[in-house]
Formats: C-alpha cells, structure tokens, sequence
C-alpha cells in the first residue's frame, strides 16, 4: 500500500504499522486490516505523503530527511478519535456508587463548580491532554463546564500542543445547583463569543452544547438551534437515553414531545455534527430519525457499565438498513481510566 503524495515530506517514522481500508464493523476484519510488519510513514505539511514497506517508501525519500525508527516491538497506528468525554471529570475517575442522576449530584456537579477557577481549570486541562496523548487520543469531542474560562482553559492547552479538538461550554438552565446555571440568553452570549473566538482557530473546533434536555430549559434547547443555524460548521453535543430513570424524566419535563430525540429534533438539534452521548436505549423509531438526519452516536462501553446504565447494541444502530454513524467515547469520570 503505497499513499501517492503531492506534499514535500518532512519526517518520517518506521516500525510496524497497522491500518484499515474499511469498517471492520460491516467487513470481515482481516478484509479491511493492514499489517506492515516494517513500514514507514512519512509526513509534511500536517499530511501523509508516503506509507508502505520500509525497503520501498525508504528509497522515495530525499536522503536527508530525518527517520525515527521505533523498532518491532511498538506498533504505529492512526490517533484514536474520542467522540465523547468530560475532561473536567479527570480528578474523579472512578468515582463509584450511584447510577448516572444521583452520580451527577453526588460527585459530578461539585467537582464541576471547581472550574470557575481558571489556574484550576488550566491545570487539569493540561494533565487531561497529555493522557490523551499518552494513550494515543489525538482528537477529542470534549465537555467542559458551564464557565467559559474552562473552554479557554482546554482550547489554550491544545492550541499549544497542536491537537484537534472539539469542544464547548455546557449550557444548563435548570434542574442543576445554582452554582453552576446560566440563563437561556447568557448560554448563547457565552457560546456565541467562544464560537467567535476560537471555531476554525488552527485545528480547535466548537461544539455547541447543551448539556441534556433534562437541565435545559425549551427556551434554552431553542437558542441552541438558533446559535447552529448562525453557525452550522459548529458541532452540536449532548446525551440521549443513557438510563431508563432519565428517559422518564424527560417524558415528565417535555410531555408534548412524542420521545427523548424528538425533543432534540423539534429545536432543529438532529442533523449531520451532532454527536449525540450514549443511546443505550433508543427506540426504532429514533434510530430512523438519527440515520435520516445524519445524527451521530457515541458509545461509551466503560461508563455504560460502570454505571450500569444498560447495553448499546452497536450492530443494531448500525444495521445495513438505516446504520447510524457510531463512535467511541471515554466519557471519564464514569469510569475506571
């Protein structure tokens, strides 16, 4: 396998390099993997430009360029993609003992309030970029908190680092501490001038992000589609059907609404960037309206379990035909690591 490339290389890295050409989902996994035992992968201009077995891509190369050789006992693969997590849960991982509402309150929502400091804030960022790095997460789709500094916080740390990441200030109106609400009109204030400040700023990305509709008011959901529509390159973050206790309550808060997605649908929340946490138990129904709207789902397996919020079936959401697009997420704090 040999990348055609336009751009100059820079560097180059060799070792065994594993790689797909396909879904191993909807493949045969050994029809889509590929194992290069002694590989090189070189790079320029934040590009591939060259991948294939070292005795082939080492004589394309000019004679100068710098190669780091890992050697046979590491293996070279493309970043992980973390669709879903909370970076500000970093200092309470593992954090046990409760399903997902009493969670939140019992340990999520105070740690949450912490992050009005933005030294704090900064600090946890940067421990909370480096173990991505570490363990090979190059882009994230993150949730910081209700305060704008600890989006600043994130998005400084990564700048500097050069990661990819998506993010945003959770919007929450209702149903919360006091601490840590804002209103319907701030939460757009807020995020209009981060979506300003930093969407399309090197490689950072913005996530529009109310937390879930269970803590956001109507009026709130509604200034959240309102502030895409402004800016529809953003993405759009939240979660859905994680636990059966929180389904009820949205069914109790939005009983116009004829399901828990709908809720999103109505406020013009389903559409292609929205990355929706969870999923564990939507209905066929709303599995149709995601594949209709290119809505997305991130599965977060540790912290469904940890939780014991329930099972995702990845291969029912995405069934050949209506699949749903599905990623992979830490989520964090609900979880072991």
């Amino acid at each position: 396998m040999n990348v055609p490339h336009t751009v100059k290389p820079e560097a180059a890295i060799r070792g065994p390099v594993l790689t797909f050409t396909g879904d191993p989902f909807k493949q045969a996994p050994d029809e889509v993997m590929v194992y290069e035992p002694d590989g090189i992968v070189a790079f320029g201009g934040g590009k591939i430009t060259h991948f294939g077995p070292a005795e082939v891509i080492e004589k394309q190369l000019p004679p100068d360029i710098e190669i780091t050789n890992y050697g046979p006992d590491s293996l070279i693969s493309a970043g992980f993609l973390d669709s879903h997590v909370h970076f500000p849960q970093t200092p309470m991982i593992g954090a046990f003992g409760e399903q997902l509402l009493d969670w939140l309150n019992t340990y999520t929502f105070p740690m949450e309030r912490r992050y009005a400091d933005k030294t704090f804030a900064s600090a946890v960022a940067k421990m909370f970029l480096n173990e991505c790095l570490k363990n090979g997460i190059t882009t994230s789709c993150v949730y910081c908190t209700v305060y704008p500094q600890s989006v600043d916080a994130l998005f400084e740390e990564a700048d500097r680092l050069g990661m990819r990441i998506a993010g945003g200030k959770v919007m929450m109106d209702r149903n919360a501490p006091d601490y840590l609400l804002d209103t319907a009109q701030t939460s757009y204030e807020e995020s209009k001038a981060l979506i300003e400040k930093w969407h399309g700023h090197n490689r950072i990305m913005y996530a529009i992000t109310p937390r879930f509709a269970p803590t956001s008011s109507p009026e709130q959901l509604a200034v959240a589609g309102a502030l895409w529509d402004e800016y529809p390159d953003c993405y759009m973050q939240t979660h859905i059907a994680e636990n059966l206790e929180e389904i009820e309550w949205v069914k109790s808060l939005f009983p116009e609404r004829k399901g828990y997605l709908d809720v999103y649908d109505h406020y013009g929340l389903c559409r292609p960037r929205a990355v929706f946490g969870h999923g564990i138990h939507l209905t066929e129904d709303e599995l149709c309206t995601m594949h209709q709207t290119g809505s997305a789902i991130a599965h977060c397996p540790t912290s469904n379990f940890f939780l014991g919020s329930g099972f995702f079936n990845a291969r029912l959401a995405m069934q050949e035909e209506r699949p749903v697009r599905v990623g992979i997420g830490t989520d964090l704090g609900a979880g072991t690591s």
